[in-house]
Formats: C-alpha cells, sequence, structure tokens
C-alpha cells in the first residue's frame, strides 16, 4: 500500500529563520511559502531531489501546529508523508483494520493539490502520518 516518502514535515516558531538555516548553512533550494488556511499552517518546501522536508510554521492561534510548538517551543518532527496510489481505498483498508484517521475521515487537499488524510500517531508508533495520493 504504501509508495515512497513523500516528506518529512518539521514544526518550526519562525518559518522565515528555519528557511534560513536550510538555505543558508545547508545550501538547500526552498519553495517559496504558501499560506494553507485550510490546515491553518505556512509552509516551505526543502527538495533534496529524492524527497522533500516540510517547513510548518501556525497560521493563526488555532493552528494544530501552535498547539504543536506550545508543547515543544523549539519545534521538532510533526509527521511522515507516504504517498499511496489510491487513498479512499488505502482509508477504507486502513479503518477497516482499526486505525484511526484523523477529522472527518474525508480526503482534505494538501500543500502539493492532492488529496491527502491524516492517521492517528497511537496507532502507528507514535509518529503522526499523513498519507498523499501519489
Amino acid at each position: 500500500m504504501l509508495g515512497r516518502l513523500n516528506h518529512v514535515a518539521i514544526a518550526v516558531p519562525d518559518l522565515a529563520a528555519a528557511s534560513a538555516v536550510y538555505r543558508d548553512t545547508l545550501g538547500a533550494k526552498l519553495s517559496e511559502p504558501r499560506a494553507l488556511p485550510d490546515h491553518g499552517v505556512t509552509v516551505v518546501f526543502v527538495d533534496l531531489g529524492n524527497t522533500k522536508v516540510e517547513l510548518l510554521e501556525p497560521l493563526g492561534d488555532a493552528s494544530p501546529i501552535a498547539a504543536f510548538l506550545a508543547k515543544n517551543p523549539a519545534g521538532g518532527m510533526h509527521h511522515l508523508c507516504y504517498e499511496v496510489d489510491d487513498i479512499v481505498s488505502a482509508r477504507d483498508r486502513l479503518k477497516a483494520d482499526g486505525a484511526r484517521v484523523l477529522g472527518d475521515g474525508e480526503p482534505k487537499t494538501g500543500a502539493h493539490g492532492k488529496p491527502v488524510l491524516f492517521l492517528h500517531p497511537k496507532d502507528f508508533a507514535g509518529t503522526l502520518v499523513e498519507l498523499e495520493q501519489a
């Protein structure tokens, strides 16, 4: 069911500062910042060729990233995103196996313009998992 690792997401308290570290210190190629109001975040992607790192900053006080940063003020790894061929089929199979899909269970449009779902970290070794349609 799982395809390739699409990205590793890192929550950061200051997107500009985190972007500068990746760009200036590590020499990484970055996307432009993109606000995703439906997800409550602003993102920048670090292009690694075979995968990406997604830097996430809260967009508004209700952002799930704001809650994460309240517990982890310096930031840290937030989730892993894996590609799947058919997100609805993957969701149905996972739910039948007892996995919890977060939110209303319906795919939302993610940062890459493709359908995404999030899976409860308690069902995946303490790691929040995002699935993205390939």
